[in-house]
């Protein structure tokens, strides 16, 4: 039980607090503003003459007769098929998380109980290769792509993205790993299991945190991404990073700018939803990989 001394605000607890609250705000900020402009017209939440029409809804109100307005919401997932776009990502992330998690899962098991030093040298070599900038990497995948008339489908995107999000899950896997002690697999061993039985049916149950948390990062790699989407990906088969960016335009043409505030007001909400769900698997995950066993 809490004595009354540890219950009393101190100065520093009140400055704690308040950076803490003052963090959240500036934080949260960006989400809240853009998700209240998202039921308003594009003339209240870029106003220039006075920005409190952004929240008072005063031309929202003179345009549709209501201080707030779906037709963001409307135009970017019934007009121009927003539906389809998250359909497109879903696929592009689901199989580069599950292609992604199983050979970093086998491979950093492999390296991590290997005592050969090549183990060492291949995880150097996917270390220089995971910070080679994404651009050079996609480059390189162009030609071949093109002359084997299989750009702009959604394959071919998974497989790059496999490609550059394979080192991290490799290193991040290999270190969960070394924390968990050999003795382990050799008791699962002595006791009649194949080396594979031991690792499935022993090792992977102790891993779950860490490849929640090494598959919730590769989730975020492969939703975020828009070089390699961009780049690879026809217009029929855009994920949402690049249909959002679509909506804005170019300077050139005037793009539909609250098509793209609803979308991304859309695109960010499941973010928060999974960070909430999977927030205990998350700490518990990277807290196993900083903790050597």
């Amino acid at each position: 039980m809490a004595t009354a001394s540890e219950n009393r605000m101190t100065p520093g607890k009140i400055i704690a607090f308040s950076l803490v609250g003052l963090w959240l705000v500036i934080a949260a900020f960006p989400f809240l503003w853009t998700f209240w402009g998202s039921f308003k017209v594009q003339a209240d939440f870029f106003s220039k003459a006075d920005w409190t029409n952004a929240i008072w809804g005063t031309n929202t109100i003179a345009e549709t007769g209501s201080a707030y307005t779906g037709q963001g919401y409307f135009g970017a997932w019934i007009t121009e098929e927003f539906w389809q776009n998250v359909i497109n990502s879903g696929i592009v992330v689901f199989f580069t998380v599950v292609i992604s998690l199983t050979f970093g899962t086998l491979g950093g098991y492999a390296l991590a109980r290997s005592g050969f030093r090549y183990a060492f040298w291949l995880l150097m070599a996917a270390l220089v290769f995971r910070a080679m900038p994404h651009i050079t990497l996609v480059s390189g995948y162009l030609l071949p792509f093109f002359e084997w008339n299989i750009w702009g489908h959604l394959p071919t995107t998974i497989i790059v993205l496999v490609a550059i999000n394979q080192p991290f899950t490799l290193w991040m896997l290999h270190s969960f790993f070394l924390n968990i002690p050999k003795d382990m697999d050799e008791s699962a061993m002595v006791d009649g299991c194949t080396r594979f039985q031991a690792f499935w049916h022993v090792i992977v149950p102790v891993m779950w945190p860490g490849v929640i948390t090494t598959g919730l990062f590769s989730f975020l790699l492969a939703y975020n991404d828009f070089t390699v989407t961009a780049m690879l990906l026809s217009a029929e088969n855009e994920t949402i990073i690049p249909a959002i960016n679509s909506f804005l335009g170019t300077t050139q043409v005037e793009g539909k700018v609250m098509y793209a505030v609803a979308a991304v007001v859309s695109a960010t909400a499941p973010l928060f939803v999974l960070i909430l769900f999977f927030q205990r698997q998350i700490v518990s995950g990277l807290t196993a990989g900083a903790v050597k066993g």
